[in-house]
């Protein structure tokens, strides 16, 4: 869910996936065996996160200086490739951790969460 603060009133609205699909039950949702698959990398991908996070306000910089449009563009592919290695990382631990447990159990477990990484995928292969 998105929060938007607009002076004294809140709004809140649920946050939309590439492709319009409401991301907000998958994100919210409650791991039921234990800690996540990044967790022991999780200061590292925090690391990793602010620095898009620099990436994206310095786009804004560039449009605030009116920088030329190509100089713009090159920063904006550099963002969205950091952007998707770190989707990759957090897909592959998502394999390496959950999948794997899910593997454990199989059956529905394992069926569940394959849907699920499959999912996940096709939404990264429509951005």
């Amino acid at each position: 869910m998105t929060t938007m603060h607009t002076g004294t009133a809140q709004t809140t609205t649920p946050d939309t996936a590439a492709g319009g699909d409401d991301v907000t039950a998958e994100a919210g949702a409650a791991h039921p065996h234990g800690p996540h698959g990044y967790s022991s990398q999780k200061n590292e991908h925090l690391k990793r996160l602010r620095r898009i996070e620099g990436q994206v306000r310095g786009l804004q910089r560039m449009v605030d200086e009116d920088v030329y449009c190509i100089d713009i563009l090159t920063q904006v592919s550099a963002g969205t490739k950091a952007l998707q290695a770190f989707a990759l990382s957090l897909l592959e631990e998502h394999l390496r951790h959950c999948v794997a447990a899910a593997a454990e159990q199989g059956g529905a477990e394992l069926d569940g969460k394959v849907a699920e990484a499959t999912a996940a995928i096709a939404r990264l292969l429509r951005t």
